[in-house]
């Protein structure tokens, strides 16, 4: 394998198991930027070696390795101020014994708890969603700062601030309680669609979409769906963005100007994502309980992504009822 085949190997492994180090790891140190700088070490660790030595059989578990032990080596270090020599050595012991991570084991509630903490109410809205696709999404600073058009520099200060907002506030790693679990989870949601509709339909710049911000956030909902599969709005916000991200190539003409839904080429829509919209609005439906704003609005996809309109005034007599809604919600939900 040549030296750029690996680093496309190195690249693509660390966005699929990132989220999964720094979630484990932030379980063993209790501090997101300190999980993060640890996974990242092991990052630097395979850029150097691996293109010598070759790809492991599991690179994860590489990954994971040296960002344990360099965790030890920081707790050894801090140990070593407070107590004698001695009694390091037992504590370490159980420290390795109690945290003996692995990426071949259930992550799932680590995770969940990285979701939890990325969106915390404590941090500003463009906090949490940098840090989001930063911590869960896998992407660098830069990729960020071009995928919303801002200066890199700005993304990379809202990081640093939402990261010591974290650690100043104390905010735990771990899910919240029952009470205030569901307005967390409408929180965690409300991030994952607005960088879904970021990408859908974009704010700012001259392209009318972002596709790569889509996959995103599609990404983001179907980590959190296997996290909290008894959560029917979870299951709607995703099977809104399923059938959403369906019509993305008949969105856009030839020139780049914006079709809107009544005018699009139907055959342009992607069945696979349909029928994965329309399986998750279904298990929605199944979990019982009324509809949330998420599975409303699929409900509504799901109608035009079932059939063709005999008619167009089908489609025009809709709008009357739109007014109501906000501007930014009608003009998603028409294309």
């Amino acid at each position: 394998m040549s030296s750029t085949d690996t680093h496309r190997t190195i690249e693509a492994v660390w966005r699929i198991e990132s989220a999964k180090l720094i979630a484990a790891l932030a379980r063993m140190v209790r501090d997101v930027g300190l999980a993060e700088e640890l996974a990242q070490d092991g990052l630097v660790a395979a850029l150097k070696q691996w293109p010598e030595s070759g790809v492991p059989e599991k690179p994860g578990a590489w990954l994971m390795a040296v960002a344990k032990h360099r965790a030890l080596d920081l707790l050894r270090r801090d140990k070593l101020i407070e107590r004698k020599h001695e009694e390091l050595g037992r504590e370490l012991q159980t420290a390795v014994s109690q945290f003996d991570l692995s990426l071949d084991e259930d992550v799932g509630d680590d995770l969940l708890r990285l979701i939890f903490i990325s969106c915390h109410p404590v941090l500003p809205f463009e906090g949490r969603v940098a840090l989001t696709l930063r911590l869960l999404g896998g992407l660098t600073t830069q990729e960020i700062a071009r995928a919303f058009l801002v200066p890199e520099a700005t993304i990379a200060q809202r990081i640093v601030r939402a990261k010591r907002t974290l650690s100043e506030a104390g905010v735990p790693f771990e899910v919240p309680k029952a009470e205030e679990r569901e307005q967390r989870l409408s929180a965690v949601l409300e991030v994952i669609y607005l960088i879904f509709n970021e990408g859908y339909s974009a704010t700012a710049g001259d392209d009318w979409m972002r596709p790569e911000l889509c996959k995103d956030a599609l990404r983001l909902g179907r980590i959190l769906v296997g996290l909290a599969p008894s959560q029917p709005e979870v299951h709607g916000l995703v099977a809104l963005m399923e059938i959403q991200a369906s019509r993305s190539r008949a969105r856009v003409g030839p020139s780049g100007e914006p079709i809107l839904l009544l005018d699009q080429n139907r055959a342009l829509w992607d069945r696979l994502l349909i029928g994965r919209g329309l399986a998750a609005l279904k298990r929605a439906e199944e979990l019982g309980g009324q509809k949330g704003w998420y599975a409303l609005q699929a409900a509504l996809a799901a109608c035009h992504a079932r059939r063709e309109p005999r008619r167009r005034r089908i489609g025009v007599a809709l709008r009357p009822c739109t007014p109501c809604w906000p501007k930014s919600r009608r003009r998603r939900l028409w294309s």
